[in-house]
């Protein structure tokens, strides 16, 4: 599984550097909010992932509604005049940063288990002879 989000994301980014895409200035702001919000939903589905609670269709949602979410809070805010952006920069920023430090804790004791595993396999073996 690890191995099919490492070749999706290389194949993304060489179809973003590769194909000659533009948008309006104007849109960038929103794509940009949409994109952290993006980012948020893949850091927290591979969460999900590690702690074996992950399920495609929250994903799925997840992804498309907060992206959607952050870019009308942009657009509305941009309309009044109020920089409402900035709730979704804490919300989304913040829960990107804390999904990032679970992963690292997580990512750090399957090693740990491993590595003790490995550890105890060979003691027993070392036991038998």
């Amino acid at each position: 599984m690890i191995f099919a989000i490492i070749i999706g994301l290389a194949l993304g980014l060489a179809l973003g550097f590769g194909l000659d895409i533009s948008y309006p200035a104007e849109y960038s702001f929103y794509i940009t909010m949409g994109l952290l919000a993006a980012m948020d939903s893949i850091v927290g589905a591979a969460r999900s992932m590690m702690e074996e609670k992950y399920n495609s269709l929250i994903f799925i949602s997840g992804f498309v509604t907060n992206a959607l979410l952050a870019m009308v809070l942009t657009y509305v805010g941009d309309k009044l005049g109020v920089p409402l952006y900035f709730a979704a920069i804490f919300v989304f920023g913040g829960r990107l940063f804390n999904n990032l430090a679970v992963l690292r804790r997580l990512a750090i004791d399957k090693y740990f288990e491993r590595k003790n595993r490995k550890s105890e396999l060979k003691n027993e073996q070392n036991i038998e002879e």
